[in-house]
């Protein structure tokens, strides 16, 4: 049995979940992950073929798939089945696979089609267990215990950004149960490295474990994700997890250069247009998507971030609510503008000749323009209630946690504080701000991550006796038995 994977960490988990069971069971199987440099995202016939050759007389295609039309019909040209289990938006035909599982197929009524590719992978092991046990598969031996392994499908859901609504709330909240305490090598490397101390939330997730977990594709080794969480003991584990440090650390250095070449690029249109697209030569593709969503953040709209390679610019968008870039890019390939693409309603990526890439603009710039009808195209900051400085304390904070996970779909609330003095402000880490102020004798202890050469930051750094007006969510911050109160800034404004 094959095992096609994907190099992002819904596509690491997902396969390291069947993996898992796999093992369990005592089916002999490989997994693949494609190189997301050289060989990008999905199937691909050589590799699907190559399975084959190795004597894989079925593959289950994981996290991908879907679009895979002729990786797929190789496959069965050669003899063997194919399953594909994908949550992306399917094209108007499906793949000639054995079996197509995925929530969003035009004939599907499971309702569950906000669920992620390791959710799907996740319940398609479930109705499989349920068929071997009927069947009597498991009389004298013990069954594999999926309840157990909801860590990998609360790390895959969290860091792939889809909404923790309905049953993807139900898993991930029981997924950071059993994170709290690993029992797996892989993730008790990363729980380790990230020095968690207390309950695992989602930030520590999507901000923590998945960006080394993502690092592995973006700096040319995909496969490195999936070894880590499928490592059989706590040395391998550890050793994988110290690359991806390092791994991650290049990629933050490179990301850098990536920005700065783009901002450079935008800065005569970053005023006049509903879409941003910038592109050049030799920036890093595996850092692309992070540059886009920097930049969605900065300039308050949908950013298309690509670089140039044979002829086409290769690249990934990130937008904001109202403008479905999924859509859009599927609209451009109907109309012959792209040559791949497809993604989500706020990330998507693209592939489009350079001599087309300035009707491809046009059109997503079109697109945007008719979904706003008319609307102002922006990121909003929108507050959940104005509080009193006094009132940004740990009673507020446990009661507030109470309401996690936060993320897609169920966002933090945010909060606003008027008229609060700045009394301190330094740069902490990793270009983060910490900062302290001061109303009517309550102090705030605030926080604002990944922004000190950023105009907020800049605010903060040169405001000391100023006073402002605050944006952002209010949180317990754990650390070696002691516990406070961070408001991790949004942003801020001069109190008038």
């Amino acid at each position: 049995m094959g095992i096609f994977g994907d190099f992002d960490v819904d596509g690491a988990s997902s396969s390291a979940l069947l993996h898992r069971y796999f093992e369990a069971v005592g089916i002999d199987h490989e997994v693949y992950i494609p190189d997301r440099l050289s060989e990008g995202y999905g199937p691909n016939i050589p590799a699907m073929t190559g399975l084959v050759e190795q004597g894989c007389e079925l593959i289950i295609t994981v996290d991908c798939g879907i679009a895979a039309h002729e990786p797929i019909a190789a496959v069965a040209d050669l003899g063997a089945a194919t399953i594909v289990l994908d949550h992306h938006r399917p094209d108007e035909t499906l793949p000639t696979a054995d079996a197509v599982v995925n929530p969003n197929r035009r004939d599907d009524d499971s309702g569950v089609g906000y669920l992620a590719g390791v959710g799907v992978a996740y319940l398609f092991l479930i109705a499989l267990n349920r068929v071997l046990r009927e069947d009597g598969f498991f009389e004298g031996r013990e069954e594999p215990p999926l309840l157990e392994w909801l860590d990998l499908v609360a790390l895959g859901t969290v860091c792939d950004v889809v909404p923790l609504k309905g049953l993807n709330r139900a898993l991930v909240a029981q997924g950071l149960r059993l994170l709290a305490a690993p029992t797996t090598a892989g993730l008790s490397a990363l729980h380790s490295m990230g020095k968690i101390d207390g309950a695992v939330s989602t930030d520590h997730l999507g901000f923590q474990f998945g960006p080394r977990l993502n690092a592995a594709g973006r700096m040319g080794q995909s496969r490195l994700a999936f070894e880590l969480l499928s490592a059989p003991s706590h040395e391998e584990a550890a050793s994988i997890a110290t690359t991806l440090d390092l791994l991650n650390k290049q990629r933050q250095g490179v990301e850098q250069d990536v920005l700065k070449a783009a901002r450079a690029a935008l800065k005569d249109s970053a005023d006049d247009l509903p879409i941003l697209l910038a592109y050049g030569e030799g920036w890093h593709g595996g850092v692309l998507g992070i540059a886009a969503g920097r930049l969605k953040e900065r300039f308050g709209r949908p950013c298309l971030i690509g670089h140039v390679e044979d002829g086409l610019v290769k690249g990934s968008g990130r937008s904001v609510p109202g403008i479905n870039l999924g859509e859009a890019m599927h609209q451009a390939l109907a109309k012959g503008l792209a040559v791949t693409g497809g993604g989500h309603a706020m990330a998507a990526g693209f592939g489009v000749p350079l001599d087309k890439i300035d009707a491809f603009h046009k059109h997503m710039c079109d697109f945007a323009l008719q979904a706003m009808d008319g609307e102002p195209i922006s990121d909003p900051l929108v507050l959940d209630s104005w509080v009193a400085a006094g009132a940004v304390n740990p009673g507020l904070a446990d009661r507030l946690a109470r309401l996690a996970p936060f993320g897609s779909g169920n966002p933090e609330p945010v909060f606003g504080v008027r008229g609060v003095e700045l009394t301190q402000a330094d740069i902490v880490g990793r270009n983060h701000v910490r900062c302290r102020f001061v109303s009517n004798g309550s102090w705030v202890q605030g926080i604002a991550f990944k922004c000190a050469e950023e105009p907020m930051g800049q605010a903060l750094l040169s405001g000391i006796g100023k006073r402002f007006d605050l944006a952002g969510t209010i949180r317990l911050n754990e650390w070696n038995g002691r516990v406070k109160v961070d408001f991790v800034l949004s942003d801020v404004a001069s109190y008038r």
